[in-house]
C-alpha cells in the first residue's frame, strides 16, 4: 500500500478493534469506505494526503459500528409520527393525552399511538374503549401497548372492525370482555388485525419519511447495520426508494415476514441477495406473545394469573410447514419465541428440520428466549441456534418476578448462562417497543437492574455479563448471528469503515454509569453520518 492515501485519518484515540486478539489502536485509516491502516499515530502519518480528512480524537474511545439485531426498522420511524405513550403514569394522564391530540384532528381521522403499560398506571388496570370513548368520541382510536402484543381500540374503530358480542375470539388471539360478555376494546395478539386491517396505510411517502426517521434516530446512537425483521413487501419498496434518494444511510439485512415465504421462494431468493446496504438474510416467524401482555407461551401458568399460560399465536402444524420450506430454500429462519414452551417449540422443530437436511453453519435464531431452562440451553447450543436478546428488557419487564414467580426466575434472561453453554447471542432493541439505544443494552447486560431496583437482579446477578461481552452483543456476536463476520462486526483491515466515538470509555468507566455514554461520532462507509454538538473535533 506504499503511496496510498486514505480519505479518512484518526489520530489519537483509544481504538477497539474487537478482533481476535483484542487490539487496541490509536489511529485508522480509511480508503474506499474500508479500512486499510490500524496502528500509531506516528506511522497513519504516510497516509495523509491533502485531500485526507484527519480527525484528532483526542483520547476519545472508537468501537466497531453497533448492530441492533432485533427492530422494526419503519415501524420506528412510524412511531415518531404518532403518539407517544411511553412515560404515561396514570389513566388519567393517558387519557387527557389522548384528549389533547384528538382536539388538533378532524372528525372521523384515526387517532394512532403506542407506548402504554397498565403496569406503570397508578391504577394498575388496562385502559378500555369507555376511557377512550369519552375523550374522542368522533375519532375512531387504535392503541398498541408498549410490547405491541395488546392494543385498545376505543367504540368507533370496533364498530369499523365490525366487532361486537358475537364476534368469536380469532385463532391465535383473545378478545377481552366484560361480566355480559361486551368487549372491552382491549385485543390481544391476532385479535388485533381485525382493527389493523381497516386502518388506512401509510403511502410510500409515509414509509420513505419512516426511513428517513429511522435512520436518523439509528445513526444518533451509533447504530451502522440494523436486522430489519418482520419486513413487508411495502417497507421494502420504501427502503430502496430511500436509497435511491441517498436518505438510506444504514445497512440493513432484511428478515421478512414469514407470510411472504412462498413469494421469496418462488423467485429462488436466497440469504445473502442483495448488497452492502439492502440484503436479504431470512424470514421472521411469530409464534408466542410477550410477558408484558401474558401471552408469552409458558410450560406451566403465570404466577400472577394462573388461569393462563400464554398463546401460541400461529398453529403448530403451519409452523412445520414453514421452517423446512424455509431451510431447505436457504434461507436463515428467526423465530419470534419469548415463553418456555414456545422456545421448546422452536427447538423441536429446528431438530425435526436438521435431521432431515443438516446444515452445519445454519445460524437459525430465536429471537429474544426470555425464559429459558438448562435443559433447553442446552439443545440450543447443541443444534447450533443462535439467539437475539434485548437485554433492556431486563430493567423494563421490572414486574418479571411477579410473572413467573421467584422458581423460575432464576432463567429469565440468562444471558451468561447461554454464552457459558456456547450459544452464540447477539443484542437487539426491539425498537419501537423498547427505545434504541444500544448504550443502555450494554447498561442492562452488565448491571441487569442493580441500580434501578430490579428484583429480578436479586435471583440472576451472576448472569451478569463483563462489559467487554457485553459490546459484544452488539459487534462481533451481532455480525456473526448475521453471516458478516467478515465484513463487520470488528475493526480490521479489509473490513467496512463502520465505526462509533463515544464521550467514555464503556469498558473502563464505573458499571453505573455507562447508560450515559454519549455518541459523538458515527461512521458508515468512511462517511460521517452523525456529528453531535458534544464535542468539536
Amino acid at each position: 500500500m506504499a503511496g496510498l492515501k486514505a480519505d479518512l485519518v484518526l489520530v489519537n484515540g483509544k481504538i477497539y478493534s474487537f478482533d481476535e486478539e483484542g487490539r487496541v489502536f490509536e489511529a485508522l485509516a480509511v480508503k474506499d469506505g474500508k479500512i486499510v491502516f490500524l496502528g500509531s499515530s506516528r506511522d497513519v502519518k504516510d497516509f495523509i494526503g491533502d485531500k485526507t480528512l484527519t480527525i484528532d480524537l483526542k483520547g476519545k474511545p472508537v468501537f466497531p459500528g453497533f448492530i441492533d439485531t432485533h427492530i422494526h426498522f419503519i415501524g420506528v420511524g412510524l412511531s415518531l409520527m404518532m403518539l407517544d405513550l411511553r412515560d404515561v403514569k396514570s389513566i388519567g394522564e393517558f387519557k387527557s393525552m389522548v384528549k389533547r391530540y384528538a382536539e388538533g384532528l378532524e372528525p372521523g381521522k384515526w387517532i394512532l399511538g403506542r407506548g402504554w403499560d397498565q403496569d406503570k398506571f397508578y391504577e394498575k388496570r388496562y385502559p378500555n374503549r369507555w376511557d377512550l370513548d369519552e375523550v374522542a368520541p368522533k375519532n375512531p382510536v387504535f392503541l398498541r401497548r408498549v410490547c405491541g402484543h395488546i392494543a385498545v381500540a376505543n367504540s368507533m374503530a370496533l364498530r369499523i372492525a365490525g366487532i361486537d358480542k358475537s364476534t368469536p375470539d380469532p385463532e391465535g388471539g383473545r378478545i377481552d370482555r366484560d361480566e355480559s360478555g361486551e368487549p372491552t376494546g382491549i385485543l390481544r395478539e391476532s385479535a388485533m388485525r381485525l382493527v389493523w386491517s381497516k386502518i388506512p396505510q401509510p403511502s410510500l411517502d409515509d414509509y420513505v419519511k419512516a426511513v428517513e426517521l429511522a435512520c436518523n434516530e439509528a445513526l444518533s446512537h451509533g447504530i451502522t447495520t440494523v436486522h430489519f425483521v418482520s419486513a413487508i413487501p411495502e417497507e421494502i419498496e420504501a427502503l430502496q426508494v430511500a436509497r435511491s434518494l441517498g436518505k438510506l444511510k444504514v445497512r440493513v439485512c432484511l428478515y421478512i415476514s414469514a407470510e411472504h415465504l412462498d413469494e421469496l421462494l418462488s423467485l429462488r431468493l436466497k440469504r445473502g441477495f442483495g448488497d452492502d446496504f439492502i440484503k436479504i438474510n431470512g424470514i421472521k416467524v411469530l409464534i408466542d406473545g410477550s410477558l408484558g401482555a401474558r401471552t408469552a407461551a409458558l410450560r406451566s401458568p403465570y404466577n400472577d394469573d394462573p388461569s393462563s399460560m400464554g398463546i401460541l399465536t400461529m398453529p403448530i402444524e403451519r409452523f412445520r410447514d414453514i421452517v423446512p420450506k424455509a431451510h431447505d430454500g436457504g434461507l436463515q429462519v428467526a423465530v419470534h419465541a419469548i415463553g418456555d414452551r414456545a422456545v421448546e417449540l422452536a427447538l423441536k422443530v429446528f431438530s425435526e428440520v436438521l435431521s432431515k437436511n443438516p446444515k452445519v453453519d445454519h445460524r437459525h435464531r430465536i429471537e429474544h428466549a426470555s425464559i429459558m431452562s438448562p435443559e433447553l440451553i442446552k439443545l440450543m447450543s447443541d443444534l447450533g441456534v443462535c439467539a437475539s436478546i434485548q437485554p433492556r428488557f431486563i430493567i423494563s419487564d421490572f414486574w418479571a418476578v411477579d410473572r413467573v414467580g421467584p422458581n423460575r426466575a432464576k432463567w429469565v434472561y440468562p444471558f451468561k448462562s447461554m454464552m457459558k453453554a456456547g450459544v452464540k447471542i447477539a443484542g437487539g432493541s426491539d425498537c419501537p417497543v423498547d427505545p434504541l439505544d444500544p448504550l443502555y443494552q450494554i447498561y442492562s447486560a452488565v448491571s441487569r437492574g442493580r441500580y434501578d431496583g430490579i428484583e429480578l437482579y436479586k435471583y440472576t446477578y451472576d448472569e451478569c455479563l463483563t462489559p467487554v461481552e457485553a459490546v459484544s452483543l452488539f459487534t462481533r456476536n451481532a455480525a456473526y448471528i448475521g453471516f458478516e463476520e467478515k465484513v463487520k462486526g470488528s475493526l480490521e483491515v479489509g473490513k467496512y469503515a463502520d465505526m462509533v466515538v463515544l464521550s467514555e470509555d464503556p469498558l473502563s468507566i464505573d458499571e453505573s454509569r455507562i447508560k450515559d455514554v454519549k455518541v459523538l461520532m458515527t461512521i458508515v462507509n468512511g462517511g460521517i453520518v452523525y456529528k453531535s454538538n458534544l464535542e468539536s473535533f
